[in-house]
């Protein structure tokens, strides 16, 4: 072989190495940053082939842009009423996927997600402090579930954190919830003190009520009797006064029929009231109305019986 041709190999088989060490393959769900002297200086996020100067001049830093989930652990955190509460809440994040916050990210935690992961745990447990205590425990545990504003709890647990993480460390957050809420025993005794008291309070309302529409009952009752009794009395005295009119036509109508006959019926009448049984009566013979008594009933010729 000629001298050249083993010169030309040569040179092809250096040219293709540093060919080789110029392609930079960027996968999808990653970016690459591209330093230059281990200085950061551009930033890929298109996946596919790139090009770069070959080492020592440039090299490539891959950088995960795929989600992640951070859990805060528990965390003994005070209510605004006073009461301590244990919650656990997890993060959704992923790096924001452009050159600033790709660059941030790096420069934070030198491309360490665990260590990244580390210090969200830290942002989150503050958030969940400063968040605790915006809200009652009756809105975060509660047997009404309309009550229970867990939705409202994450959100501003989200608003906490969000704005810090992406400025902080180039992280945008997709998601927080809350995984685990528990009370401590002296919460948990607190509780359910103030459930009990609360049921105490409104089953005395309710006997409240039920006494007072009671006594509107009876008092409605009452009144009603009341009505109808003067109603009775009222048609019971025009009754009565009706009859008297009817019994005194009676007695006017007997009267003027037979006189005689009408003053034998009032006199034995009038015996029937003051007479009774073992009564003893000293009187003269003569005397109305004991005169039916010796004279008897009347003739038709207006003269009395014979007399003993």
């Amino acid at each position: 072989m000629f001298p050249w041709r083993r010169a030309s190999l040569a040179a092809l088989l250096i040219a293709f190495a540093i060919a080789a060490a110029s392609l930079v393959q960027v996968r999808s769900g990653e970016a690459t940053v591209v330093t230059r002297f281990g200085n950061p200086s551009r930033v890929l996020l298109d996946p596919g082939l790139n090009w770069r100067w070959p080492a020592p001049f440039e090299a490539t830093i891959p950088v995960d842009l795929r989600l992640r989930t951070t859990s805060s652990g528990l965390q003994d955190v005070g209510t605004r009423d006073g009461l301590r509460i244990i919650v656990q809440a997890y993060v959704a994040w992923q790096v924001q996927g452009d050159a600033d916050n790709v660059q941030r990210f790096m420069r934070a935690v030198q491309n360490q997600p665990d260590e990244a992961a580390r210090q969200i745990r830290t942002f989150v447990g503050s958030a969940l402090e400063t968040t605790a205590s915006s809200f009652d425990l009756s809105s975060l545990v509660n047997t009404d579930a309309g009550k229970v504003n867990i939705t409202a709890f994450e959100n501003q647990l989200r608003q906490q954190i969000d704005q810090q993480l992406l400025a902080t460390y180039g992280v945008r957050v997709l998601q927080v919830g809350v995984e685990r809420l528990t009370l401590p025993s002296v919460t948990l005794n607190a509780t359910v003190d103030r459930m009990r008291a609360e049921r105490e309070t409104i089953a005395t309302e309710r006997t409240a009520v039920g006494k007072r529409e009671a006594a509107q009952i009876r008092s409605a009752a009452e009144r009603d009797a009341r009505i109808v009794e003067a109603d009775a009395t009222v048609k019971a005295a025009d009754i009565e006064a009706q009859s008297r009119v009817e019994a005194a036509q009676i007695y006017g109508r007997a009267y003027a029929g037979s006189p005689q006959l009408y003053n034998l019926l009032r006199s034995l009448d009038t015996l029937g009231t003051i007479v009774t049984p073992g009564t003893r009566l000293i009187l003269r013979t003569d005397a109305a109305p004991f005169r039916v008594l010796v004279d008897g009933p009347p003739t038709l010729d207006g003269k009395g019986g014979t007399q003993p």
